[in-house]
Order: structure tokens, then sequence, then C-alpha cells
């Protein structure tokens, strides 16, 4: 007997989304045992209600209409997160119920890693062509907290791909993979369309997206890096320079998840219009019942990528996200910070990651430690890089304290220079990860970079004094 299927809507919708799956897994399903759909709707138009109650309010009604049973979900946009919260809600409990229960997660379009459009949804124009309608306290309020959520590079989406994706309690043998080859953990699939939306709703398109989500924020195949620039100002103890800049890599480490683009579809028809070629593929991702299954779904999915990408020959793009954060060695917020990525190829050629290579840059605005990063893979020639050096900048504010670290002269452990406002940079060579097996450039995904720096107060190198504090001499020294 076919498992109850959950349908879970996105931002500013609600059950009415999902209509025209409804019909179609029906139409699937008529000939078999009685199928059961539940279908979501959730407030997401209040100002003061976070993706996190959502995934609590989910969990309740969830208990009430299928209690412990297995089920599958299919999620549009922020469906996806409001799922990855309800999981990981225990990640850290020895109850792992959730991930066992979930058995199949079909993602269209998910907002995994946020939306381009989020910031812009807390504007008052936001306000007007997104905001509730409805008379009453909520009038014209758009949700700020799960737009906050949704903003490119949130802390929200950091902290959350750290529990089921990246793994940040490698150190707690209960904290098991969330996203796996077998049945203990959910399949997952992704799929998003390969356009932006049609007449005036395209002037909220954006390059690589579907008019909402960008396809190298969907999937959930995301890595993360770790550039440890920190040195011990007492010992000045080196690091080699692989060690200092490495996949963050744990067992828990989660299998390939590719990102099945639709042809022809948009943010919006992915819901309300969508193929049969996609339908027949959902079904098909809902049979999935073990690990071989499973690789020839993936293997049929690669299959699709590469016929779709033969078939646009020069207008197929590939897009990857970064979303870098700057941290000092007790992991507090550097939200003063530049960095730059500097390439070479075999040929000697010398050129940037910048804005004339289709690179686009958001900073969270609650916390400017983090910042995402968007850049057009089909622009840089990876196959014959040579060389990747980084290049960051940062700055204090102030000449009482300053960052410093790994990769420049400017400032060392020795040396008595104080910059003017605590600026500081440095240089670091990244090539090992051009052919690294977890490699620094890859396709639609999202790659997550922790930079590591010191914050001391100045100057550095004396041990009895700095600028900020000091001891009041002995009474009999004074005599």
């Amino acid at each position: 007997m076919p498992r109850p299927i959950v349908l879970i809507h996105g931002y500013s919708a609600n059950s009415t989304a999902f209509s025209e799956w409804e019909k179609k897994l029906e139409s699937h399903y008529k000939n078999t045992d009685v199928i059961v759909i539940h279908t979501a709707s959730y407030k997401s138009l209040t100002n003061e209600i976070t993706i996190k109650d959502i995934a609590e309010a989910f969990d309740r009604v969830l208990r009430s209409y299928i209690e412990d049973e297995e089920f599958d979900a299919i999620v549009h946009s922020t469906g996806m997160l409001v799922i990855r919260a309800w999981l990981t809600t225990y990640a850290y409990a020895a109850d792992v119920s959730r991930r066992s229960r979930l058995k199949h997660l079909i993602g269209l379009a998910p907002a995994t890693f946020g939306s381009p459009l989020a910031h812009k949804g807390r504007s008052w124009l936001g306000s007007v062509m997104k905001g509730n309608q409805i008379l009453g306290p909520d009038f014209m309020e758009a949700g700020n907290l799960i737009l906050d959520n949704l903003e490119l590079g949130s802390r929200f989406i950091w902290d959350l791909a750290h529990l089921d994706l990246i793994g940040s309690a490698q150190d707690k043998p209960e904290h098991k993979p969330y996203y796996s080859e077998d049945d203990t953990t959910p399949y997952v699939f992704v799929f998003c369309g390969n356009k932006g939306y049609d007449g005036i709703s395209g002037l909220a398109n954006t390059p690589g997206s579907d008019g909402t989500v960008r396809w190298a924020g969907c999937a959930l195949n995301t890595r993360k890096f770790i550039v440890d620039l920190t040195q011990d100002p007492s010992q000045n103890k080196d690091k080699a320079l692989k060690e200092r800049s490495k996949p963050d890599e744990h067992p828990q480490h989660q299998i390939d998840i590719p990102l099945v683009l639709v042809d022809g579809h948009n943010h919006e028809t992915i819901l309300n219009s969508p193929s049969k070629d996609l339908v027949d593929l959902v079904v098909q991702a809902l049979d999935v019942s073990d690990r071989d299954s499973f690789g020839r779904w993936t293997a049929k999915a690669k299959a699709h990528m590469e016929s779709l990408k033969n078939e646009k020959g020069d207008k197929w793009e590939e897009w990857q996200q970064f979303i870098i954060r700057v941290v000092d060695e007790r992991l507090d917020p550097v939200t003063e910070w530049n960095v730059q990525f500097f390439m070479k190829d075999k040929d000697g050629k010398e050129f940037w990651l910048d804005e004339k290579s289709d690179l686009h840059v958001h900073t969270y605005a609650r916390d400017k430690s983090l910042r995402c990063f968007h850049v057009n893979l089909s622009k840089q020639k990876l196959e014959s890089l040579s060389e990747l050096c980084m290049k960051l900048i940062v700055s204090s504010g102030t000449s009482l304290v300053a960052y410093y670290g790994y990769g420049s002269g400017k400032i060392t452990v020795d040396g008595d220079l104080q910059p003017s406002n605590g600026r500081w940079d440095a240089q670091l060579k990244l090539d090992h990860l051009l052919k690294a097996e977890v490699k620094f450039f890859c396709p639609f995904t999202t790659t997550l970079i922790e930079i590591r720096l010191n914050r001391e107060p100045m100057p550095i190198n004396r041990a009895k004094e700095n600028n900020i504090l000091t001891f009041a001499k002995k009474l009999n020294e004074a005599l």
C-alpha cells in the first residue's frame, strides 16, 4: 500500500498551489491501493513567524493525521526549508525517528539555499506585491522573519546546512546522515525549471535561476572548505598550506544528490502545469526502494542533464554559489572584509573572478560576516586553470585591535607594525583545491567557505602590554 504523501507549498502561497499535482498523483495511483494526500497550508505573511515555527506546527498536525507512520513529501520552494527544519529539530538527540519516517523527499524548485528575491520582499514594494491583503492585524505584512531566513547567505541557512548537509557534530556518534543511499534516511530528488518568468513578472528574473530560486541553490549536495589563517601569537607555529585550506569532511558526508533541470519550466509552471516527463520522473522517484533503484534513478537523472546540455549547446550555462563566512579564532563574526579570487590558466593568462565574469555578490543584512557569491562557471574555462589564489582584505575599524594571520607580511607576530584602522590583507594559494577529490568548482551546487583569522589587541608582539588594558603600578614600585 502506498505511503501517505504530504505536499508543502512555498512562501506567500496556500494549499491550492498543489491542485494540479494532486490531480496528477491521484490519476497515477487510481488503479492501485488508496493513496492519502495531505496538502499543508501555513501562514507565511505574518512578520512574527519563523520557518522553525512552521516546522513545529507541521509536526503537531502531522502527528494528529498520520501519527508515527512513514510518509513521503513533495515540497515547493520554501517548503524545502520547512521540511529540513522539521527533520533537524532534534539533530543531536538519540531519537532519529524523523529521518527514518520520511522515506522520499521530492523538491520542486526548492529554496534549499534561499532566494535572490527574499531581501527585496521586506521592502515597501515587496509588501505591496506580496504582502497580506486581508484586512486585520497582519494587513500588508510580508513575513519579515521568514524572508530573513530565506535571504541569500542567511545565518539560518548556514546553520541548517551544518546540521543536515555538512555535519557539525562529528564528535557525536548519534549524529547520523540525513540523506543516504539506503532506506534508513530519506531518498532525495531535486527538480528546477531552466527558465525565468515571462511578461512583467520577468522583471524579477535573475541569471541562472527559474525566476525565484537559483539552480545552484537547489540541490542538497553541498560541500564546505575551511580556510584557517589563524596563528598562535605566542608560538607562531605554522601549518602546511594544504592543512590551512581543505574540505571540511566528516564521516556522515552526504551522497551526491543531482539537480535535474526541467526544460521550459519556471518557478510557477513547475507547480501549476507540470509536464508529463516531470510527473513521470517524480513518480519513478517515489518508487525508489533500495540502493540499487536509487542508483539507477540517479544515473537516469545525470543522463537527462547531459542530454539537455548537448541540446542547449552554447546556450547552456552552469552556475555555482559560494557562501563565505569570515570569523575570528573565537568564531565571532568579522564583518568588514573583502575577498577576491585570482586565477591563471595553463598558458599563463591571468584573470580575476569578478563582475566581468558574471559574479554577483550579496551581503546578508543581519550579519555581514556572511556573503553569497554567484558565478557563471561557463565563462571560467575551468579545464585550463592551473592556479587559484584568494586575496583577503579585512579591517577592525580601529588601531586598538587588528586581524592578522597566515599569508601576509604586514602584521607578524615578531613585528611591531600597527595598521591604520586595523586594515590587513593576505593572499593564499589554493591550487591544490583544483585537483582535489572534493573540487573547489562544482556546477549546480552551493559551496560553504569558512575563513578563520586572529583578532588581537595591538601591538601583537608585546606580551606585557597592549593598547586596550594595562595594570597600574604597585605602590612600592611607585615609591
